[in-house]
């Protein structure tokens, strides 16, 4: 589906006889999530996924120590990427009391793992994206759509001037070369929001935790390797994960329908028309950190990882039940969809006078 057919999704259709509004057709399906128990916590899962990720973060660290100085340094940099990335997939789950029933608990388990392990404000993310989640491709509302380097919609995009204006016009193809610097942004972003004006909850808390982690990180691959080599150390662990997060989060609303500041549209509709799922088993399911069941996420936020996969069966069927488009793809394609949305978008950033016609009358 894509934006151009929202509206027809979105208008208010007749009601049929004996037609049960969208709201309690949600309820009948949460019921029955419910009642299969699986909104019930899967402590053991994240305590072995957390563990499995601990020893392979020592093992990194054992393959730091033991080559040296030897540019192979780069590829324990790319393997700290993906271990960082995993972690910051668990401090996602568990901002969203997945992990633990009570909620202060997923909280410490979330600052430990987002701002010691990961380096990045576990506030910072739940403020971001506790407002994603409640107006997901919402104009003006939801965050991931703001404007910034990259336009997702055309009035951002012809808003852009100079340098930005020439990336956004190629910004399709340029998505992933630009994800190699995401690292740093996500890193640079939070800490930024933490010194920003005005109430922030555990400030000084994260401020030190994060201060020290880069601290101690910065220092260990300075003092153990060259000046040149720590550089690249530093540069293809934050590329890695850049590129890991950034490919992990993109598919899953991209290029989906873009709902216009105030449009009401119910919890149901507005969460399942403006995600996308991914195809794949567990692998895809470990790979992505359970993102690739969007749509099941975005339903029931709280549902742990493992139990995802039997969710989406019971949502495929009550939306065609009910005539929701569900939207799943590959996970090849869904960039490919992404591309071709960005660049689309990307267009509102041209010149007014770079088109063929315009060229040849300036030649006349």
């Amino acid at each position: 589906m894509t934006a151009s057919t929202l509206g027809p999704v979105l208008r208010t259709r007749p009601r049929t006889e004996g037609r049960k509004p969208v709201t309690s057709t949600y309820n009948e399906l949460l019921a029955r999530v419910r009642g299969e128990g699986l909104l019930e916590r899967r402590r053991g899962f994240y305590i072995a996924m957390f563990a499995v990720l601990v020893t392979g973060l020592l093992g990194a660290v054992a393959g730091f120590i033991l080559l040296g100085d030897s540019w192979f340094q780069l590829l324990i940099a790319a393997a700290l990427g993906l271990i960082f990335t995993q972690f910051a997939f668990l401090g996602h789950e568990a901002s969203h009391r997945q992990v633990f029933a009570s909620g202060p608990t997923n909280d410490r388990a979330g600052r430990l793992i987002a701002t010691w392990l990961v380096g990045m404000s576990y506030q910072w993310w739940m403020t971001k994206h506790t407002r994603h989640h409640a107006n997901p491709n919402t104009e003006g509302k939801d965050p991931d759509i703001a404007f910034d380097t990259i336009s997702f919609t055309e009035t951002d995009a012809a808003r852009q001037r100079g340098l930005l204006a020439v990336i956004t016009r190629r910004q399709g193809y340029l998505f992933f070369p630009l994800l190699l610097l995401e690292g740093v942004n996500l890193h640079v972003t939070s800490i930024r929001s933490l010194l920003s004006r005005g109430p922030v909850e555990r400030r000084s808390t994260e401020l030190v935790a994060i201060g020290l982690r880069l601290s101690i990180y910065v220092t260990i691959v300075f003092l153990m390797l060259p000046v040149g080599m720590a550089f690249a150390f530093l540069g293809v662990q934050l590329a890695v994960f850049g590129v890991y997060m950034g490919a992990s989060f993109a598919p899953n609303h991209k290029g989906m329908p873009l709902l216009p500041a105030g449009t009401r549209v119910d919890f149901l509709n507005k969460q399942v028309l403006t995600s996308r799922n991914i195809r794949g088993g567990w692998s895809m399911s470990l790979l992505m950190g359970g993102l690739n069941h969007q749509i099941e996420h975005h339903l029931f936020p709280s549902m742990a990882r493992p139990h995802l996969r039997r969710a989406r069966q019971l949502v495929r069927e009550h939306c065609a039940i009910h005539d929701i488009p569900y939207t799943e793809t590959g996970l090849v394609n869904s960039y490919r969809i992404v591309i071709r949305y960005l660049n689309r978008v990307g267009l509102a950033a041209r010149d007014p006078f770079d088109c063929p016609a315009a060229a040849q009358l300036r030649r006349v």
